[in-house]
């Protein structure tokens, strides 16, 4: 598979949730977290079997396209459930924990996934995922508990309230930032770094394996210190922005000396350039506190609708990008990341740039 295809079924994950977010999160406001969760775990159960058992890539993409739909509200449902559940000078912390107990996914597949591939083969690990989400699903269903509240007018409004959530223009400069920033940081993280390391760093895969577990570790670092200082600064009246845009700002220094062929120390970089990433998950705790409860589902899928869409587009591009210089046995052509990651850099700082401008608005 050439780079561009790779980045397409790497990224169909990510369009999948796009496209499918905002409708989840009518059902979300209407049926609760529980059982809309619950429900979806098993198509992405199915998504998995589909994946795993896939001999042409079409069929990967269909299997990787359904288990995006499947696990598209696992983090909305969370996020949900704590608005409900706790009040809101806790929700940025609860929430940076819900991003950090994510991030062990991205743990699993870095050693111990490489160190399984010894004695096995990526369809049965595929399978085992596909198990372990099943058995999440059921743990949600039948021992989660259920807040459930009487339906507003905001609630019956359906789809319709979208449009209010766009319309608001703090909304729209949150949207900048947390797209921009986490594309670069999910894009990069669950693909690009492993193959730039391995192209332009010259890591053989254990030693790869090793940096992405690294990397993992810095960004569950980074979201639990990033939510516990912000919930520190709302308690005290202080504003959030200037906490993500000290966050982004310096992740994308790093990304920027990264983007210009920096090898030297590369590894501290990408830790770096992960951990203060980390802080554009604020803009969700931003936004939640914008608007009532029971729009928290439609707020928060439309946010991650906007910042999927860009994490498809980041990794399909760079794929792109990388395409466009031709391929030794090896990888991908060194030069080529030095442009695909230059822009990156500019998308996110782009981004902050907005964001930061329009911070009257959101403070």
């Amino acid at each position: 598979m050439g780079a561009a295809q790779l980045g397409f079924l790497t990224s169909v994950f990510f369009l999948a949730i796009a496209l499918s977010l905002i409708p989840l999160g009518v059902l979300l406001d209407r049926y609760g977290p529980r059982r809309v969760d619950a429900a979806l775990l098993v198509v992405a159960f199915a998504g998995a079997c589909i994946y795993g058992s896939a001999e042409s890539v079409g069929m990967l993409v269909a299997g990787r396209a359904l288990i995006g739909v499947g696990v598209a509200v696992t983090l909305m449902a969370s996020l949900q459930a704590f608005l409900q559940w706790y009040p809101p000078e806790r929700i940025a912390t609860l929430n940076s924990r819900a991003f950090a107990v994510g991030i062990l996914g991205l743990i699993t597949v870095s050693m111990p996934l490489e160190a399984a591939l010894r004695v096995t083969n990526w369809r049965i690990a595929v399978f085992a995922f596909g198990l372990l989400t099943l058995v999440a699903a059921a743990a949600i269903f039948f021992a989660v508990p259920e807040r459930r509240e009487r339906l507003s007018a905001t609630t019956e409004l359906g789809l319709a309230a979208v449009g209010t959530v766009i319309a608001d223009a703090a909304f729209l400069r949150v949207v900048a930032m947390a797209s921009t920033g986490q594309a670069a940081l999910v894009s990069l993280s669950t693909l690009w770094m492993a193959t730039w390391l391995r192209d332009v760093s010259g890591d053989d895969r254990a030693a790869v394996a090793e940096a992405l577990l690294v990397v993992s570790i810095a960004m569950i670092a980074g979201f639990l210190f990033f939510g516990r200082v912000a919930d520190a600064r709302a308690r005290r009246g202080a504003a959030i922005p200037p906490l993500i845009a000290t966050g982004l700002g310096l992740s994308s220094a790093c990304l920027g000396l990264l983007a210009l062929g920096v090898t030297t120390g590369a590894l501290a970089l990408w830790v770096a350039f992960t951990f203060f990433a980390s802080a554009a998950t604020l803009g969700y705790s931003v936004v939640s506190r914008r608007f009532p409860k029971e729009l928290a589902g439609r707020v928060n899928t439309t946010l991650n609708t906007f910042v999927f869409g860009a994490m498809f587009l980041v990794q399909w591009v760079f794929g792109l990008i990388l395409d466009q210089w031709p391929r030794s046995g090896e990888g991908y052509a060194p030069q080529a990341y030095g442009w695909a990651l230059g822009a990156v850099w500019l998308a996110q700082l782009a981004g902050l740039t907005w964001f930061w401008r329009g911070r009257h608005l959101i403070a």
